[in-house]
């Protein structure tokens, strides 16, 4: 189960030079932002990392918007666990929980989500927060997780479960990002 006190964000590879080709886009970008802002409001610590920044470009704009001031991991492993200093900044943060989201589905967030649970984590993916290119390679790479052990979710039901209470002090900001 989710909570505060155990649980970190992954975001990968949301990079300019890949989101125009990735399967609806737009809201992808739109959802992943808000989620991100939420996650931001209940303080839950963020990794993000871009592949090979030099070739497909920083992180889109949107996403570099809701995350604010950030520092990346730049890796040119698909896995984001092949990256020594990935593995380094998710020791040090002793979270159990990983929630995951990024692009593509079934390239580097397929490999990392499996690198994760190999590890021991608990990996919670956001399905309205993950994507790929085409709608096959999305839906199999989530049946492949989901089979590995990945608990799939949604945005808006990963942060009503951060809140765990309706008269929790950030609720009606979290109320005002999933309208």
């Amino acid at each position: 189960m989710l909570k505060l006190e155990n649980t970190l964000l992954l975001v990968i590879d949301f990079q300019t030079r890949l989101m125009e080709y990735i399967h609806n886009h737009e809201e992808l970008e739109r959802t992943t932002a808000a989620f991100i802002k939420g996650c931001r409001i209940l303080d839950v610590p963020i990794i993000t990392t871009q592949q090979y920044t030099k070739g497909l470009g920083g992180t889109s704009p949107a996403i570099k918007d809701a995350l604010g001031d950030f520092l990346h991991v730049e890796k040119i492993t698909f896995s984001c666990y092949g990256n020594s200093e990935f593995v380094e900044k998710l020791k040090f943060s002793e979270k159990k929980n990983i929630i995951v989201t990024g692009i593509e589905a079934h390239i580097c967030v397929q490999q990392t989500v499996l690198d994760l649970l190999a590890s021991g984590y608990d990996v919670y993916a956001v399905a309205d927060c993950i994507g790929s290119r085409s709608k096959t390679d999305y839906s199999h790479a989530v049946e492949r997780m989901r089979q590995a052990g990945a608990v799939f979710t949604t945005m808006e039901s990963v942060l009503f479960e951060l809140l765990v209470r309706a008269d929790h002090p950030k609720r009606k900001e979290i109320s005002n990002l999933v309208k």
